[in-house]
């Protein structure tokens, strides 16, 4: 995909500079590097970014400063990607950023970034309007709400963990070694226990299981 314009915010200065060479290494071309998130909108609509690359805790608390900016930012600027990258799993502030209903997010944990592809194509998957999430995030996400998942069958706990990741129906095939009118079938009977309307988008599905992990029991 073309070059983006991205910004990266980090209180770390030897993470961040590690970050704008990663992403600039990707192709990327980085506007701006911040080591906090305050007036973050400003910072975008000065720098026109295009996808927003931040930590979640920041100065001065280091505590939510990253997350609530990144709310903030998606209200204001909903077109920019946010991709939320932390070294622990916040899960109610991966809920809270990712149930507004709307693509271009990203939560990932640092120590699992792997390679520049993998973050690449994080970003790459961001940028089109899609959802990335760390596969610990979703565990623990899933893992709240364990109620309704107990009416699916294992495969279908398989098939949902992968969507929630932002997998394809291709993609999950090949992970599970299984065929795609075979996942197909699993889609259909998790959005039917669950009570999901199938949208028949990838990251609308995603959003789709994000936005039933957050409404209540009753």
């Amino acid at each position: 995909m073309a070059a983006l314009r991205i910004l990266v915010v980090d209180d770390s200065v030897l993470l961040r500079e590690g970050l704008v060479r990663v992403v600039e290494e990707a192709g990327h071309e980085v506007v701006g590097a911040l080591g906090d998130a305050i007036d973050l909108v400003a910072a975008v609509e000065r720098t026109d970014a295009r996808l927003v690359v931040l930590d979640v805790r920041l100065p001065p608390s280091f505590r939510d400063e990253g997350v609530r900016a990144a709310i903030e930012l998606r209200r204001a600027r909903p077109e920019v990607g946010i991709l939320l990258l932390s070294q622990y799993v916040e899960v109610a502030y991966a809920q809270e950023l990712l149930g507004s209903g709307a693509g271009g997010v990203g939560y990932l944990l640092k120590d699992r970034v792997a390679s520049l592809a993998e973050l690449d194509a994080a970003i790459s998957r961001i940028a089109e309007g899609g959802t990335v999430l760390d596969p610990e995030v979703v565990t623990q996400l899933i893992g709240r709400r364990r109620d309704p998942v107990q009416s699916l069958t294992r495969r279908e706990r398989e098939v949902l963990q992968l969507m929630a990741e932002g997998r394809t129906n291709a993609g999950i095939a090949q992970t599970l070694v299984i065929g795609v009118g075979a996942v197909e079938k699993n889609v259909s009977a998790i959005f039917g226990k669950l009570g999901l309307d199938d949208s028949g988008s990838d990251h609308r599905r995603v959003l789709a299981v994000l936005a039933w992990l957050q409404v209540s029991a009753s």
